[in-house]
């Protein structure tokens, strides 16, 4: 008699996740399932997308060293603008978890800040600063490094900006579980303050720092306005070719295939990291 009530029990549940489940359907399937059908499509310059399937577009990506270089470039902005976010958001993070009140909502509306900017906005304010006329601009040629803006180093420094918040608020939400006294024990047995970081409190944040530093990551490899508007049109990541693909060549089908690769790519990337940190996490707890 249990179980037909459960199953009744359930039944509202699952009316209730119903619009949530046809809106997913519709905002994020379809579009996928008719993006991911559309790089089989053939594609001709004089007529448009044609009749048919083929497995040319992959083919020209997978095999033109152009395609590659854009996606290592890819791939290297966006590993070193992780790492940059976690050295910076990790302390700051931690930082931010021990001020008190008034200072520590002060604080936080300061890192939450930038978000308030329009994203274009805040791109071309850094074009101005690591320009030749800006600040950034005239120190770097002074010191001989040459110019900044339109260089990966304008990309990073753009992407570090807009990214360092998403790593920061999960890892402090992830400090605020961590009990002040287990700190407060480790001194008691005589480690040090550094010691007390690597095997107390950054084990415990672990959490904060896999979610951020996935979001970060998945984030600047899909980015198009920074890549756009400080690597100009010679230093193009996969986004803004995606871009150049659909409304400039018209070649929707190829520009499908470099997005759903992209997908993809991200994908086995962030499982793979997920993996490693989890274990890693799991041997520092044991």
């Amino acid at each position: 008699m249990t179980a037909p009530g459960r199953r009744l029990d359930g039944l509202p549940a699952m009316l209730g996740s119903l619009p949530i489940g046809i809106v997913f359907l519709a905002l994020v399937v379809t579009p996928l399932g008719l993006t991911f059908v559309l790089t089989f499509r053939p594609f001709d310059y004089n007529t448009g997308i044609q009749a048919g399937l083929t497995l040319h577009h992959y083919a020209t990506v997978l095999s033109d060293p152009y395609f590659l270089g854009i996606f290592w470039r890819t791939l290297w902005i966006s590993v070193l603008t992780t790492v940059i976010c976690v050295a910076i958001g990790v302390p700051e993070a931690y930082i931010l978890s021990r001020m008190r009140a008034p200072w520590r909502s002060i604080f936080l509306l300061a890192v939450l800040s930038p978000l308030l900017i329009s994203l274009v906005v805040r791109a071309f304010g850094w074009s101005m600063l690591l320009g030749p006329a800006g600040l950034l601009g005239q120190a770097a040629r002074a010191l001989g490094l040459g110019p900044l803006l339109y260089s990966p180093t304008a990309i990073v420094i753009g992407l570090v900006h807009i990214m360092l918040p998403f790593m920061i608020i999960p890892v402090w939400t992830s400090l605020q579980k961590l009990d002040p006294s287990v700190e407060h024990a480790a001194y008691s047995l005589n480690a040090s303050r550094l010691q007390t970081m690597l095997r107390v409190v950054l084990p415990q944040c672990m959490p904060g720092v896999l979610s951020g530093s996935l979001i970060v990551f998945g984030l600047s490899a899909s980015s198009f306005a920074i890549p756009a508007l400080l690597g100009g049109r010679r230093l193009k990541m996969v986004a803004t070719v995606v871009y150049d693909e659909f409304l400039t060549e018209l070649n929707w089908p190829l520009g499908a295939t470099l997005a759903i690769l992209l997908l993809v790519a991200n994908i086995i990337i962030m499982m793979a990291y997920n993996r490693v940190i989890e274990r890693s996490y799991r041997r520092s707890l044991g």
